[in-house]
């Protein structure tokens, strides 16, 4: 596994002055980035199957250990205040429970006996996306997550920093970002947990934009629950309904803070209809504006 190798260029690192060890970790997260590039394709293909099974209800569940499982949380956690995503389609398998969020729990990554009870629990159907994340790719805890969910007909994406892995072989959507060599062998918190974050920063965001999530832009989903926010919405509302933010506020009011439909009652649509014209479709605004035709 290239991310377990130790590079003969670090074998002095800790000699070094720090100014040169900055120089090189810096490096290290620019050639994570660059490794993203050949996986767009595979993160389009992934995000078109992830849309369908989450347009029919199904869940956003991610599943990792260590450093993978933070990341996987973090992105998901993330989703709900961004793009109003529900929580109760929202998961996360992480090896040694939550506790190991905050504090290594060593040997938890092992357990299959825990991913079994986990995806038992969970109860994975087949319009599920479950997310997979390990550095190595072999990770028994999220390759029995990934497999019993597989197993279920669930949409399984796998995303690892090694080639011919596993977690590759054993998914329908398989991701790798090939990060290779850590400056401190096998600390795969830096390069590979970059990558991974990126990845899923770009197609978490992406199934939202497809998911009409997002309108020119801007976050129309978003749950206003601060002063900055609800500034933000006001200020949104008002651009894209053509109005003053006087009209904009007394249409979010009207909305209960839901911008789609904010929008269109600033643009003189009754609230009432407005709830209906987003549920036809699919509370995407940009659809609703089109069959509502010119204002």
């Amino acid at each position: 596994m290239s991310t377990e190798w130790a590079s003969p260029r670090f074998s002095e690192l800790d000699a070094w002055e720090s100014a040169d060890i900055l120089q090189a970790l810096w490096e290290g997260q620019l050639a994570a980035v660059a490794a993203i590039g050949p996986a767009l394709p595979a993160m389009e293909a992934a995000a078109a199957a992830a849309e369908a099974g989450l347009r029919r209800d199904g869940r956003l569940l991610y599943v990792g250990a260590g450093t993978s499982a933070r990341i996987g949380v973090q992105d998901g956690a993330e989703l709900p205040p961004t793009f109003d995503w529900p929580e109760e389609r929202l998961g996360f398998a992480v090896a040694g429970g939550e506790g190991a969020l905050v504090q290594a729990v060593e040997g938890a990554e092992d357990s299959t006996q825990d991913a079994a009870l986990w995806a038992e629990h969970a109860e994975i159907r087949s319009d599920d996306v479950v997310i997979g994340l390990s550095a190595s790719g072999i990770t028994p805890f999220t390759l029995a997550v990934l497999r019993r969910a597989r197993d279920r007909g669930a949409v399984t994406i796998g995303i690892a920093n090694n080639p011919d892995t596993p977690i590759l072989r054993d998914c329908t959507h398989p991701i790798l970002v090939a990060t290779g060599a850590e400056a401190i062998a096998g600390s795969t918190r830096m390069k590979a947990g970059t990558a991974q974050k990126i990845v899923l920063n770009l197609l978490s965001t992406l199934i939202m934009i497809r998911l009409g999530r997002v309108y020119r832009g801007r976050m129309v989903a978003m749950r206003a629950t601060n002063t900055k926010l609800r500034r933000r919405g006001v200020a949104m509302v008002a651009q894209i309904a053509g109005c003053d933010a006087e009209t904009a506020a007394s249409a979010l009011a009207a909305a209960e803070g839901d911008i789609p439909r904010a929008v269109l009652v600033a643009l003189g649509i009754d609230r009432d209809d407005a709830a209906s014209l987003l549920m036809r479709n699919g509370g995407n605004l940009r659809a609703a504006l089109a069959e509502a035709g010119p204002a």
